[in-house]
């Protein structure tokens, strides 16, 4: 018990003007940050894990299969930048109602939510996978593996029309508190996706051998999974948040108006990323098919470092919104600052892990002599990048679950717009550095979000946000 009071000093993170209430004991508060927490970190953590797995199958193909799947990643994301924006304002709508007990808006917000899902993944998918050729070159891909770039990505659109409306299902349980269903929903598709990946890939048991196409149907197949998972968790009785035929379908202003109005500051956030992304992307690309493909290999990694965050991120959003919700900023300050000290404890053995084991690790993605070499540089960037990735995610998540979706929307555009492609491109090119110079400027840009996301934490200006 005393241990916990000193990692987790509860009574001191709050000076006494800022409390509002009773303050939970010590290890109840940690106990309910994890109740929470921990079926979002299992589920991003295995989710990235398995996906790392799906890109070890397909790395035994070559590096041209590598780069082959790791250039429509962006294109990929792109098709999917509406859809998170307005997944991050159902999220917020959700959990703040659910603080307030209001099930009746909580569901009206989730159907809202769940026909703009449907139209805009019908529209985005569609002509994502339309003008697949010109997109795949604009993001970089070569002549070396454009022709296996095509079909993958042209099914993965496919499916992401059911894994945007399953993402948006989920995104509401997650506010509800309901992180379990969730992780079931993403860790069942993603194991049927590896099931299937071993057996179209490499062609087992009588299945065709399909190589790069063969895994751009087993995520499509896993993607029609997840809706079904998520569609049944919305559709049962007794739960928080319920789809019924009954209910008064079709777009109503009042609850639509809401979402736009939070999901219009994430789109631009979104934006902002996508284009950041996409053209940091487009620069390692640039670089040749050797240096694409070490630097997938190492962005899968750090992919799963992410998701250690991630898991804590989707946790501190759904109880900052509830405690607001609640009218208790105070709780929201202080699960804040609970997930933080957890999340630099992870970093540092994260950082400690990828840096003591780089070409252990590494050689699990490829047997490649040349990618394990490039790629052993940029991996251990990483493992000093994650001391500032994991704790400024967490952060972010108590600004997005607050509603201080603007704020957030300004951040990417500084660092992720500009500070890390335009670094990327100087260092690679003009400096020389090639791709190691990319892995400086991520480094940077999140150096950039860690420090301007703390300080407005501290600033304490996302408490007195209405939503």
């Amino acid at each position: 018990m005393k241990l916990l009071e000193f990692f987790f000093p509860v009574g001191k993170m709050l000076k006494p003007d800022q409390i509002a209430g009773e303050i939970p004991p010590a290890k109840d508060i940690v106990r309910r940050t994890f109740d929470i927490a921990w079926p979002s970190a299992t589920e991003s953590v295995l989710v990235a894990l398995i996906s790392a797995v799906d890109m070890m199958m397909v790395g035994n193909l070559g590096k041209e299969a590598i780069s082959a799947v790791g250039i429509t990643s962006q294109p990929r994301m792109l098709a999917l930048a509406l859809i998170l924006a307005l997944n991050i304002s159902v999220t917020v709508l959700v959990s703040r109602r659910k603080g307030e007990q209001r099930q009746k808006e909580a569901n009206a917000y989730l159907r809202q939510a769940v026909l703009l899902s449907i139209t805009l993944a019908f529209l985005l998918s569609g002509s994502a996978a339309l003008f697949a050729p010109q997109l795949l070159r604009f993001a970089g891909a070569n002549n070396d593996y454009i022709h296996l770039s095509i079909p993958y990505f042209r099914i993965i659109m496919i499916g992401n029309f059911f894994n945007s409306v399953s993402l948006t299902m989920t995104a509401a349980q997650r506010g509800a508190g309901n992180t379990k269903i969730s992780m079931v929903t993403n860790l069942t598709a993603n194991i049927v996706n590896l099931i299937f990946n071993a057996l179209l890939i490499n062609g087992l048991f009588g299945f065709p051998r399909l190589e790069v196409t063969g895994a751009a149907i087993a995520t499509m197949i896993g993607n029609i999974v997840s809706f079904c998972i998520a569609l049944y968790s919305v559709t049962r009785p007794n739960g928080f948040l319920q789809l019924r035929l009954s209910d008064k379908w079709g777009f109503d202003k009042t609850y639509l108006n809401d979402i736009v109005e939070i999901s219009k500051s994430s789109a631009i956030e979104q934006v902002f990323l996508r284009v950041g992304f996409f053209t940091y992307a487009k620069a390692v690309a640039s670089l040749g098919t050797l240096e694409f493909s070490a630097h997938q290999v190492c962005m899968n990694i750090m992919t799963i470092s992410f998701a250690i965050g991630d898991g804590l991120q989707i946790a501190n959003t759904s109880l900052v919104g509830q405690s607001l919700g609640a009218r208790r900023p105070d709780m929201a300050m202080i699960y804040g600052k609970v997930a933080q000290r957890i999340g630099i404890t992870l970093a540092v053995i994260t950082g400690i892990c990828i840096s003591t084991f780089s070409t252990n690790i590494l050689s699990l993605f490829t047997t490649d002599p040349e990618v394990i070499q490039t790629a052993i540089l940029p991996l251990n960037v990483l493992s000093l990048t994650v001391l500032f990735q994991i704790p400024q995610v967490i952060v972010v998540g108590s600004l997005r679950g607050a509603g201080d979706v603007k704020f957030v929307a300004l951040m990417m555009l500084i660092s992720v717009t500009c500070v890390r492609p335009i670094l990327a491109y100087i260092l690679c090119y003009p400096v020389g550095l090639g791709l190691i110079g990319a892995w400086f400027a991520l480094f940077l840009d999140q150096l950039t979000r860690f420090t301007l996301s703390f300080i407005r934490y501290r600033q304490g200006k996302w408490t007195k946000i209405v939503v």
